[in-house]
């Protein structure tokens, strides 16, 4: 049996891995955005000053260039970071050139589940507490708290709480650890810990995050002032990253909380930003009213919080 489950939603796809009952890692693929490792054929657009290809109308950078190949020609291209939605919108997906023939983006290796369903796996395993995550930042774990913020250098991840140092250090470190798997954080992370003076006590640490990160990665040493940098391949974006993207993340929550709702014409009531991105996508209303059984109205409420999005009956 796989060891993930994904459900296909509107406008993206959700994938979890389930240990004990709750979700151990969680993905949100985007509907759009070629994955990482598919191999396009791409036209080389320009080779200074850095190497850009571009394939399907979609321009990736490519790192360490395209030895040999001439401008205007064409090539294979691999995607090693999937496009970042959101706050940087300029910043394009990474590639790399590479010998084998283009071919479908990869699949997990995961079981389909219906939706939408009364009795959704996701919401059962915590999916909404995941979301509630992303979207504050904020992680809670016995004795403490993580702040997660990402920046354009690297995601930062303050741990406070009013354990003991050490114990506090330790419990944070492995907080921060399941985090980073749970919201599929990658890069350069940086982690700020309560400091432990003693050099094992520091170790033990670090070897708490070694015993839940599975490879690759790298990390330092914890040093004197409980700071830890860990760097993980960056594939695509976080769920903290999207949760940037309010507008687009919120509309895309409604969607999936609309569907699992009692069927039925249905006037779907949000902040002005998330009425005025789904107005500018109607395949997504014409897939909820087919879901539903219904069709599907929209009513700006400038009152709302962007995350307070409801239906009401029609």
């Amino acid at each position: 049996m796989p060891d993930w489950l994904i459900e296909r939603g509107i406008g993206e796809s959700r994938a979890v891995r389930i240990v004990d009952g709750e979700i151990a890692e969680a993905r949100i693929l985007l509907d759009g955005i070629e994955r990482a490792r598919t191999r396009l054929t791409a036209r080389l657009k320009a080779t200074r000053p850095r190497a850009i290809a571009e394939a399907e109308g979609q321009e990736y950078l490519l790192p360490k260039g395209a030895p040999g190949v001439p401008e205007g020609a064409e090539l294979v291209i691999e995607v090693t970071r999937e496009a970042i939605p959101g706050t940087e919108p300029w910043k394009r997906p990474l590639a790399r050139v590479t010998a084998e023939a283009a071919g479908a983006e990869p699949t997990i290796d995961a079981e389909v589940i219906p939706f939408p369903t009364a009795d959704g796996q996701l919401a059962k395993s915590g999916w909404d507490d995941v979301i509630d995550e992303a979207r504050s930042g904020m992680v809670r774990f016995a004795g403490g708290e993580l702040r997660i913020s990402p920046t354009p250098a690297m995601s930062l991840i303050d741990v406070d709480g009013y354990l003991p140092p050490r114990e506090l250090a330790l419990s944070g470190a492995t907080a921060a650890a399941r985090a980073i798997l749970r919201l599929d954080i990658g890069g350069s992370i940086g982690v700020d810990l309560p400091t432990v003076a003693g050099k094992s006590d520091r170790q033990a640490i670090g070897e708490a995050i070694d015993a839940i990160l599975p490879q690759p990665f790298e990390r330092t040493a914890v040093n004197g002032f409980g700071f830890v940098q860990i760097v993980r391949p960056r594939l695509r974006a976080s769920l903290v990253e999207l949760a940037q993207d309010r507008a687009s993340f919120e509309a895309r929550a409604l969607l999936r909380q609309i569907a699992l709702g009692s069927p039925g014409p249905k006037c779907l009531v949000a902040h002005p930003a998330v009425i005025q991105l789904l107005e500018n996508k109607p395949q997504w209303l014409d897939q909820l009213a087919r879901q539903i059984g219904g069709i599907v109205g929209l009513r700006a409420d400038p009152a709302l919080p962007i995350s307070a999005g409801h239906a009401e009956n029609r």
